[in-house]
């Protein structure tokens, strides 16, 4: 290593350690050009560091745990669903089911049932604290672990959370980094994740429980490249447990036991017991939670994204405005009902008529999947973007690297009080993602052969 490359490589760690600095503890989400700043000048220093070969791997983890501690005593200023998970977490230590409660009825009826309840219900905004809870029971099971530690302290309570989310990647690295190696793939490929200030940000810095999830699924890759497919479904449920959107994927593993078995039957009996054990476990998790109106105010808290909810959206923006032209009015609730239809559809299809008998085409499908999900969905937050980004470490594509850069144009919502959308830099983003989408498209030919 020449003198002046180890001179640039420390120019770059300290300008990103500044400016993850001034993100936690300096800024305010309301100053959106100051956010846009920071956040160009992170993903700059970010590439030059991912693509510099004389950084070694033992180095990038460093960096990995480094930049995330930066984060650790910070209060969490682009997002408030922390108060929430603080909330929750704080019922269940109090013996309460939160998954039966609304905390703006303890608040209007001047009642505390928990240490704190004033500032959390404050600090959760009136919308989340009008509605059920819509976490799964090991999401649950994270904020009940912030609650033993930190009953009566939001601080002690943050810095909780945020030592499990640290963990999480910590575990996304090390399966992440053996899965690679087993696909015979670069290692380095899984700091396009760990080292993206876009995850350090949004999941370290805005505890968000994504990487908990993500810390699931990828030991259950492990686990299904390894042929021991019944952890993998277990691995999968604690997955889903911490976040629903795995299910999903649950189609997408036909071909990888099906069409892998000599005798379809006995590939056809592996994957009925595959879902079995998934959903099996996932509803175990739940049963300590069950009563009779768990279902009913779970289904109506989940149903809020497809009826009611808009936000830095694609597809759905464009119905949304044939809608105002034909209709007058806005179609949310048709709309919501439909794009959920072509994305079963759309699974339905690259299920039976891609190959994805390899874990490296599989993976590729899911990312697929979910990206179409998200395209036509009526809600995308910034933070749902950690899902396509680690998928997209295992295969070729890398436009969910491209999303993770122009999401934040989304953010300029919050600079305006109350918070509104500015469309044109929505559009912005998208066309961004959509013609690097097209070109990777284009590039590796189509996603229907790998």
């Amino acid at each position: 290593m020449s003198l002046l490359s180890k001179y640039k490589d420390i120019l770059l760690i300290f300008i990103s350690t500044i400016l993850y600095f001034l993100i936690a503890y300096f800024l305010d989400r309301t100053e959106f050009n100051k956010l846009l700043f920071l956040w160009f000048g992170l993903f700059v220093c970010f590439y030059f560091l991912i693509k510099n070969n004389t950084i070694n791997t033992s180095t990038l983890i460093g960096l990995t745990i480094l930049f995330r501690f930066i984060f650790l005593f910070a209060i969490p200023n682009l997002s408030q669903d922390f108060y929430r998970f603080i909330w929750d977490g704080r019922m269940i230590l109090e013996g309460f089911n939160p998954y039966l409660s609304l905390p703006e009825t303890f608040i209007q009826q001047g009642i505390h049932p928990i240490s704190e309840a004033s500032n959390l219900y404050n600090g959760m905004g009136e919308m989340n604290g009008s509605h059920y809870t819509n976490y799964p029971p090991l999401n649950q099971l994270c904020f009940l672990t912030a609650a033993f530690f930190a009953n009566k302290s939001i601080f002690g309570s943050v810095v909780v959370l945020r030592v499990i989310i640290i963990l999480a990647d910590i575990g996304i690295l090390y399966f992440g980094k053996k899965l690679l190696e087993q696909l015979q793939l670069s290692v380095k490929n899984i700091f396009w994740y760990v080292l993206n200030p876009f995850i350090i940000i949004e999941m370290t810095g805005n505890l968000h429980f994504e990487p908990v999830m993500l810390f699931f699924l990828i030991w259950s890759f492990y686990k299904l490249q390894q042929q021991k497919w019944i952890w993998a479904a277990v691995l999968l449920a604690c997955a889903v447990s911490v976040k629903l959107i795995p299910l999903l994927f649950l189609p997408l593993f036909y071909q990888w036991f099906v069409k892998k078995e000599q005798v379809w039957f006995l590939g056809l009996k592996k994957l009925a017991s595959f879902y079995g054990i998934v959903l099996a476990t996932t509803i175990l998790f739940f049963l300590p939670f069950y009563s009779s109106e768990l279902i009913t105010n779970y289904s109506n808290s989940v149903g809020l994204w497809f009826r009611n909810f808009e936000f830095n959206a694609s597809l759905y923006y464009i119905f949304r405005e044939i809608g105002y032209l034909f209709r007058g009015w806005n179609e949310i609730a048709i709309i919501g009902k439909i794009t959920p239809i072509l994305t079963l559809l759309f699974l339905v299809f690259i299920t039976f008529y891609r190959k994805n008998k390899t874990l490296v085409a599989l993976i590729t499908a899911l990312l697929f999947a979910i990206c179409f999900y998200y395209f036509t969905a009526t809600t995308v937050h910034p933070w749902y973007l950690a899902t396509p980004l680690i998928l997209s470490v295992f295969t070729k594509y890398r436009f969910p690297v491209i999303w993770t850069v122009v999401v934040i144009f989304s953010y300029q919502a919050y600079a305006n009080l109350p918070w509104k959308e500015n469309l044109w830099l929505v559009a912005a983003e998208y066309l961004i993602l959509f013609s690097f989408l097209f070109f990777e498209i284009r590039k590796n030919k189509n996603i229907i052969k790998l």
